[in-house]
């Protein structure tokens, strides 16, 4: 009787899968995203959250939104806070700019809503047509060049300096050593398509570290830790601060081209796509996206998405819902090992921050730089986000730049309404706001 619902309800025969594979599917995607548990709970806890908290928040917001796309919009997408987000929450919005963490989850869940409306009045699909392919991949890129210095800077192997703005750090240090390592193993474990290489290498680095003295194992298991000190307070009033707008369109944009993105690029390779092409359900996986940010902000972690790493349980045989279900329980049963989680030091994020931006700065690849109209606005998206510490400020640079140079070079087909209005808009914000 279970069997017949549960293949009723995720169309397992029709989508020619069963149980077991969705089972597996579901394992497999969850070792490959797994890090996430470690790594937003060390990057939000600098911007003076409570780490406990949001890394309750961090296993419930993804819990969260694999329920709703497996069950609603049945598709094995997992979702979690996403990597790129948490940094740019942190570093960007309230270290570089000031601002509250409260204020600062009250712009995600600010642009979690905007990003629903877009879903619920079949708009999204517009915006995604107007923005050039070049501007998305240079964003795409500059997040990973944000992750990669976020990560030097992290493990000390670049650190400030008054002549040069920026140098190279001490490599004898442990903690350089350590993310360096973690980042070789890694890449290495990826390559030979090691299933959880990024959280083995997390957990290698830290287990040799205690080995070697320089870190103290705090726990296997315990009970989750309170989630009351983030839960609720984001602060919706201070994230409507007019100088918060572009932070909030910051958070909808790159989520809404991420998880775009994501959506359609696991469906192509599960064969999920009809047979014009496109994405059934389209609304529906939008909105589980858009829902389990809203979410994930009134518990207390940044904004959640869709993860690539979806592929690996679609190579796997997951092809329905079921195995976002599976994602979801598993992360539910990683609330009772906070203590591990505490465990894991800066320097053995910091390798996976730095891998994860090798697979972000991949779609340089994409670019046309035989036309300079198209590349130089992707050159400077790229460059403006870790040069600024901030994807905001990176993506208006690259719609100011995309619009000008396109007008000056007289290649006024390649611009739209919605680009010349963007560009127009952020450049009054540096000329009047800043």
């Amino acid at each position: 009787m279970l069997k017949r619902l549960i293949d009723n309800h995720f169309k397992l025969t029709e989508h020619h899968t069963n149980v077991k594979t969705e089972v597996i599917a579901g394992i497999t995607t969850f070792l490959t995203m797994a890090y996430i548990i470690f790594v937003n709970p060390s990057i939000l806890s600098q911007a003076g959250m409570d780490y406990g908290a949001v890394f309750v928040a961090t296993c419930l917001a993804a819990a969260l939104g694999c329920l709703i796309m497996g069950l609603w919009a049945n598709y094995p997408i997992a979702q979690a806070p996403g990597m790129g987000l948490n940094a740019f929450f942190t570093y960007g919005v309230v270290l570089g700019m000031g601002y509250t963490w409260e204020a600062a989850l009250g712009a995600v869940f600010l642009s979690g809503f905007c990003f629903f409306l877009l879903s619920i009045f079949k708009i999204r699909e517009w915006i995604i047509n107007s923005i050039p392919l070049s501007l998305r991949l240079g964003i795409a890129a500059g997040i990973g060049l944000f992750l990669a210095m976020i990560a030097l800077k992290n493990a000390g192997i670049v650190v400030a300096n008054e002549a040069t703005y920026v140098a190279l750090g001490d490599l004898s240090e442990p903690a350089a050593l350590y993310a360096l390592l973690g980042f070789f193993v890694i890449t290495a474990l990826a390559y030979l398509k090691v299933t959880g290489a990024v959280m083995i290498g997390i957990l290698g680095v830290t287990l040799l570290a205690m080995l070697f003295g320089h870190n103290e194992f705090g726990g296997f298991m315990s009970m989750p830790p309170s989630i009351g000190p983030t839960f609720m307070a984001m602060d919706l009033v201070g994230a409507l601060d007019v100088a918060m707008l572009s932070v909030i369109f910051a958070f909808l944009f790159v989520d809404l081209f991420d998880t775009s993105g994501t959506l359609v690029g696991v469906a192509h390779k599960g064969g999920l796509l009809d047979e014009n092409g496109k994405l059934p359900r389209l609304g529906r996986a939008m909105m589980a996206d858009s829902s389990a940010s809203m979410a994930g902000a009134v518990l207390g972690t940044s904004t959640t998405t869709s993860y690539i790493e979806s592929t690996a349980g679609i190579a796997s045989g997951g092809r329905t819902g079921l195995t976002a279900v599976v994602v979801a329980v598993l992360f539910l049963i990683s609330l009772f090992f906070a203590p591990l989680a505490g465990s894991i030091p800066a320097y053995a994020t910091a390798g996976a921050l730095l891998y994860v931006a090798v697979l972000m700065a991949g779609s340089l690849a994409h670019a046309n730089w035989d036309d300079p109209t198209d590349a130089a606005p992707v050159l400077i998206a790229a460059l403006a986000m870790p040069l600024t510490f901030s994807i905001a400020e990176g993506i208006a640079l690259g719609f100011i730049s995309y619009a000008a140079i396109k007008a000056l070079s007289g290649r006024f087909q390649d611009l739209n309404p919605a680009v010349v209005l963007l560009a127009l808009l952020f450049a009054a914000k540096f000329l009047f706001l800043d």
